[in-house]
């Protein structure tokens, strides 16, 4: 998919108002990033704050993965060990996975058995599978996944590690994102530039397959396809989507989240800005306005 240079527009009335409500009520803070994949136009809110990635490191893992399939040097039907051992970045310590804390458990019951890459990196994103995403970092190599990424246009997004390494992280050696680096990279799968045309639809396809669907999707119109990635953790609340409905140009949209007190609280917020981000697009397409640039 090919559109018109990225042109900067101004942020729809109603995501301002229904961002400045969530930050009223809480301590918490949104950051939104948003394009539109038909003409490009773009707008943000503070979309270059970084902020942890949360499980939305998944998406340049899977990118990483599918790049060095193209690439000849990975075969995505070979089969890997699954199992729950991987080294602290740190210092090289060991650490292993609680299935409680993990969204795909079933998975550990798979422990010494081989599976296809393409399996895990399907339950890392649509399960949003802790241990499938260790498995794939260790395969590929933080250091591999980074530079894939930046070579799609990421300026902030920092991917230094699997999930889990707690010494890491009281190090404060975390995976980072903003919102505009999360919408290069949901941008490239949809135009098809990712990895080549056939990895991206592939991966907007796993994308589409999404298990939990709570944020985004439910801020939208009964119907509407959507592949995305959401990611958590204490304080945290994200979701990086493509959106997809029908007769109209697909968008991308991001949101992410950081210290609402209350978790629902973060999810009502997301939800809605998607509900006035998708009414500014259909206020338009009915008024057949244009858009004005900053």
């Amino acid at each position: 998919m090919t559109h018109a240079p990225r042109a900067s527009v101004d942020v729809p009335a109603g995501v301002v108002e229904a961002i400045a409500a969530a930050t009223t009520r809480s301590d918490g803070e949104v950051f939104v990033a948003y394009r539109d994949l038909g003409d490009g136009a773009s707008w943000d809110v503070r979309g270059d704050t970084v902020v942890h990635a949360a499980s939305t490191m998944k998406v340049p893992v899977m990118v990483a993965l599918h790049r060095r399939a193209f690439e000849g040097r990975f075969d995505l039907e070979a089969p890997m060990n699954v199992h729950n051992g991987f080294s602290s970045i740190v210092d090289g310590s060991p650490y292993t996975l609680d299935p409680a804390d993990d969204s795909d458990a079933g998975l550990y019951d798979r422990v010494g058995e081989s599976l296809p890459a393409s399996e895990l990196c399907r339950r890392m994103i649509v399960r949003s599978s802790n241990l499938a995403t260790n498995l794939l970092v260790d395969e590929l190599g933080a250091d591999q996944i980074q530079r894939t990424i930046e070579g799609l246009g990421v300026r902030h997004m920092r991917v230094l590690r699997g999930v889990e390494d707690g010494k890491a992280y009281r190090a404060g050696l975390s995976n980072t994102a903003t919102a505009s680096d999360l919408r290069e990279l949901l941008t490239a799968i949809a135009e098809g530039v990712a990895v080549s045309p056939e990895h991206s639809d592939a991966m907007l396809e796993t994308l589409a397959a999404q298990e939990f669907s709570e944020l985004i999707p439910a801020g939208l119109p009964e119907g509407i396809r959507v592949a995305h990635k959401t990611g958590s953790i204490t304080g945290i609340l994200h979701d990086a989507a493509i959106v997809m409905p029908e007769g109209v140009p697909p968008y991308v949209l991001v949101i992410l989240t950081r210290d609402f007190a209350d978790s629902k609280d973060a999810a009502d917020a997301i939800r809605e800005v998607t509900r006035r981000v998708h009414a500014s697009r259909e206020q338009e397409a009915a008024a057949g306005a244009p858009r004005s640039t900053q």
